[in-house]
């Protein structure tokens, strides 16, 4: 495995080459076919998976069986990792979007690695603190924004991590479906649509098969404020 993939992972960005190198024999190498789950919300698990190819999609299904993405990771990014302290449930169904490539590590590899190396449970301090951050945003996004708001700022964010600059814009190749895109934002298909229709009319955007090319970045920063 490559470390310098292996150290995106915001648990792992502090790593010396040794406690790069002993972590990355301890983990696992698992493949994924685009469309398969990797866990379900419920299943009993105790792995930390770190996406090195490839995106997932992490989602809550509710009692009447709406779907709700909370969140898109691609290479560098982590999940799982709350197992490997606290092995129980899982909280949510991760389902590869793309064919990926994944680096896995279990409860008692990380308990060994973990010994004198008190800068990774830093690192696990900082992890969580801004999982509950970004939490705390989409709650009171929810409260408190419009739809076209919550729109503009998923693709701001799908833009900062999958995006690729050219002459006529940012290009964010993020594989999601309409509905998919509808889910992560929290909002109808139908109103997401109308939202990302609008944003085509007046030039911020233009939309292509999963995937959309920003055109006026400073617009809808405005908008996702």
């Amino acid at each position: 495995m490559n470390t310098e993939v292996l150290r995106q992972a915001p648990l792992f960005s502090g790593l010396d080459d040794e406690a790069a190198e002993a972590l990355s024999a301890s983990m696992v190498e698992i493949r994924i076919r685009r469309g398969e789950v990797v866990f379900r919300e419920g299943d009993e698990g105790d792995q930390l998976y770190v996406v090195t190819e490839g995106k997932v999609k992490l989602g809550r299904t509710s009692v009447d069986g709406r779907e709700n993405l909370l969140a898109i990771l691609g290479p560098g990014q982590m999940f799982g990792e709350l197992s490997l302290f606290d092995p129980g449930p899982r909280s949510a169904t991760v389902t590869a979007v793309t064919d990926c490539t994944m680096q896995t590590l279990n409860h008692a590899e990380l308990g060994s690695w973990l010994a004198g190396r008190p800068e990774v449970a830093r690192g696990l301090l900082s992890q969580l603190a801004v999982r509950l951050r970004k939490a705390n945003d989409v709650v009171a996004d929810l409260v408190f924004s419009d739809v076209p708001g919550r729109v503009a700022k998923a693709l701001l964010d799908l833009s900062a991590r999958f995006g690729r600059t050219a002459d006529d814009g940012v290009h964010v190749h993020h594989d999601l479906t309409q509905e998919e895109l509808a889910q992560l934002v929290g909002a109808s298909r139908e109103t997401v649509n109308k939202a990302l229709a609008d944003f085509a009319s007046r030039g911020w955007l233009r939309l292509e098969a999963r995937s959309v090319v920003l055109m006026d970045v400073e617009r809808l920063r405005h908008r996702a404020r």
